[in-house]
């Protein structure tokens, strides 16, 4: 950035799958019975997805105002030569270091404990339940470890050598919690781990205060950007097939229980009046005389109104 240069923001990738899935989910969503596990499951995967990218969006319009020359790649996936795989949040360029965000809307309070296990308090109906989520932090590690399998996969031996001495100097990971109303209770955990987590409204200082001693030009961040953006694969996980599964058994469960009770056929008689008192013709046989057996239409009024209708 030059002296009187205003900061830019470059979006180089901004494409986010979880808009596309969630759509799907939607749809899908649509085609079963409120009142069965199916719905039931899909619409627990549709609260997490929709909480993931409100909390992505947050990240985002942190980013864009932040006053800083930024490039940006969102919903990163990286694939290593031996299969490993990781899908990273966003990865941000800054003047001076590289920074892979991991991304969470946790709902409840998060607690860290010195061994750096995540412990979440949820309140329910009165009651709290605490449970044990994957650690963000140990996600956002093996995040680094994949980029950096694919960064020294495209280096030469030299490059590799006094390059990847310095890597984690110029390579930073760190956990951004976007629900505002999440409470952090981190006095146990150790100083190194509650450098790793902060809130989306930290972020931009924890940028600007993340500096090396070299700094790199706003062209030399985006040639930066566009190599990154190479190492971006279009494999990902298929994770609608099970709900697509899902789905189609909740759909075989109903047509069975529609097949063991059919729906009794319509009276037709239901339909008609008769014409001279207003009450319902209900279908009768004839038990006597000439037309014994026959079947006709009667009034429901019978004996006080006699009207009767031949069945054609």
């Amino acid at each position: 950035m030059g002296l009187f240069s205003k900061p830019e923001v470059v979006i180089i990738k901004d494409s986010c799958d979880s808009k596309e899935y969630l759509k799907k989910l939607q749809e899908l969503r649509s085609t079963v019975a409120d009142n069965s596990v199916a719905a039931e499951k899909i619409d627990k995967e549709i609260t997490i997805v929709e909480a993931g990218i409100y909390g992505e969006e947050s990240v985002l319009f942190e980013l864009q105002n932040s006053g800083m020359d930024l490039v940006v790649l969102r919903d990163l996936f990286l694939k290593t030569e031996d299969g490993r795989s990781a899908q990273i949040d966003f990865f941000v360029i800054t003047p001076y270091v590289n920074v892979i965000i991991e991304c969470k809307n946790l709902f409840g309070n998060i607690e860290i404990n010195n061994k750096g296990d995540f412990i979440r308090t949820i309140e329910c109906k009165g009651r709290k339940y605490k449970e044990g989520i994957y650690s963000p932090i140990t996600q956002n590690e093996r995040h680094l470890e994949v980029y950096k399998s694919c960064w020294e996969s495209d280096k030469g031996f030299v490059t590799k050598f006094i390059a990847g001495r310095h890597f984690t100097e110029y390579n930073k990971t760190i956990v951004v919690l976007a629900n505002p109303k999440t409470v952090i209770n981190d006095k146990f955990a150790k100083k190194e781990i509650k450098q790793q987590v902060i809130r989306s409204d930290q972020l931009i200082n924890y940028l600007k205060s993340t500096r090396t001693d070299v700094a790199s030009s706003l062209k030399a961040m985006k040639e930066t950007g566009e190599w990154i953006r190479k190492m971006n694969v279009d494999e990902r996980t298929d994770y609608l097939k099970k709900f697509e599964e899902l789905a189609a058994e909740a759909k075989v469960e109903d047509v069975s229980v529609e097949s063991a009770n059919p729906p009794e056929e319509p009276n037709s008689s239901q339909e008609l009046i008769c014409p001279r008192c207003g009450g319902q013709l209900i279908l009768r046989t004839a038990k006597k005389g000439d037309n014994a057996g026959n079947q006709f239409y009667g009034c429901s009024n019978f004996p006080k109104c006699r009207y009767i209708k031949n069945l054609e």
